[in-house]
């Protein structure tokens, strides 16, 4: 199922000579043969510019075009939803919200409730803890809050959809299973890459803002203000996406991986996308796919399949 071909280097620099077909077939047999790819078998993935792009996967439970849960992969789309509404007046962005440092913490679930407010509403979910705020707490609960002060509140399933097409682009595929802004959407990898590509092309304005004001968040001695992470990389967060600048293992890559296993990212120079779609219930599956996403994107970058 993984396929190589059709591909061009339509705004692909070429470094040292590499065709966009070579850097292709090095991140196919990666993903191939990587064993942080195979082990989370199975998965599907894209990865290209914005100008061609290069399909893969592996295993055969779902397609690019099969409907998963995207989990926290879904805060990537609200951030790029907040500065494109607002890209008029950027002022007006509530950082502290869009960073995880709004105070918000108490966050634990949207089970039973139909719209953001309700959501909100629903136990601790809309508790603000004051001596939080301007320290990074990674959940939901910050951009539901801040959904609602963006006048989301009413909105249902069905509606907030309509709304993220409305701002982002009726081309793409939005759909959402639960009325939880950080983290309710449903998608695939074939239109969640339509978003990476129109970020990539400039058309949506999070492209100048990606690494915005960005805040450490492992709790440490280089980080005193981070209350919780779900990760153990020094890492930044931005507007709804990670800063993957890990001393020693990180490349600058942007992304914004899932619970379920969902890890879409951009790199470094913003030139290149990627995609690894999956579904797994097992616990730190968006971590396994992001380490296997990361050996693809140097695959893909250098030309030199990662074994």
């Amino acid at each position: 199922m993984v396929d190589a071909g059709n591909v061009t280097d339509a705004g692909l620099p070429q470094d040292g000579g590499l065709t966009l077909a070579l850097r292709a077939e090095a991140a196919r047999q990666t993903a191939l043969t990587n064993p942080l790819c195979t082990s989370i078998e199975p998965f599907c993935g894209e990865s290209a510019t914005q100008a061609a792009r290069s399909p893969r996967a592996r295993g055969e439970r779902h397609g690019a075009d099969t409907e998963l849960p995207i989990a926290s992969a879904s805060k990537w789309v609200f951030g790029a939803y907040v500065v494109e509404r607002l890209k008029a007046d950027l002022t007006q962005l509530d950082v502290n919200a869009l960073t995880m440092r709004a105070g918000y913490s108490s966050f634990r679930s949207c089970s039973g409730t139909t719209t953001v407010a309700t959501c909100q509403l629903s136990g601790t979910n809309g508790v603000l803890t004051p001596e939080n705020v301007g320290r990074f707490d990674y959940g939901g609960g910050h951009f539901r809050k801040y959904g609602v002060d963006l006048g989301l509140g009413p909105m249902t399933n069905a509606t907030l959809a309509a709304e993220f097409q409305r701002v982002l682009g009726a081309e793409l595929t939005l759909d959402f299973n639960s009325p939880q802004l950080a983290g309710g959407m449903n998608g695939t990898a074939t239109g969640y890459a339509k978003l990476l590509r129109k970020i990539l092309s400039g058309s949506l304005a999070i492209k100048d803002h990606l690494g915005k004001n960005a805040t450490c968040t492992l709790r440490g001695p280089s980080c005193p203000t981070a209350l919780g992470s779900p990760g153990d990389e020094a890492t930044h967060y931005s507007y709804g996406h990670w800063v993957e600048d890990a001393p020693g293992v990180g490349d600058g890559a942007f992304s914004s991986a899932g619970a379920f296993g969902f890890y879409p990212w951009i790199d470094s120079t913003k030139t290149l996308y990627g995609v690894v779609s999956r579904r797994a219930t097992s616990g730190g599956a968006g971590t396994d796919s992001l380490r296997c996403g990361r050996q693809i994107r140097k695959a893909f970058v250098t030309g030199v399949a990662q074994p």
